[in-house]
């Protein structure tokens, strides 16, 4: 199980402890296999994950990045800017 989905260690070492970490790794590939079968460009599995690792703090539109991940996205400019209050 560690090897499939690639826990390097287990975190605690109580009976819980080990099920919580197995079923957020699980939770987290089937959220990855989803996005790679909704996107239109072709990612390998491996790819994805290294990407979302770099993007991950970055606010995108996912479905377009997913989609064409080399094209540069511009943001339209904010309709109200907020003013100095001193």
């Amino acid at each position: 199980i560690k090897q499939l989905l690639h826990i390097k260690s287990f975190i605690g070492t109580s009976e819980n402890a080990v099920m919580i970490q197995i079923w957020t790794a699980l939770i987290t590939i089937l959220i990855l296999k989803a996005l790679k079968a909704q996107s239109k460009f072709d990612w390998y599995l491996s790819n994805l994950v290294a990407f979302i690792r770099l993007n991950l703090f970055v606010k995108i539109d996912l479905q377009k990045w997913l989609d064409k991940p080399f094209e540069e996205h511009i943001e339209p400019p904010p309709k109200f800017q907020q003013g100095v209050l001193f």
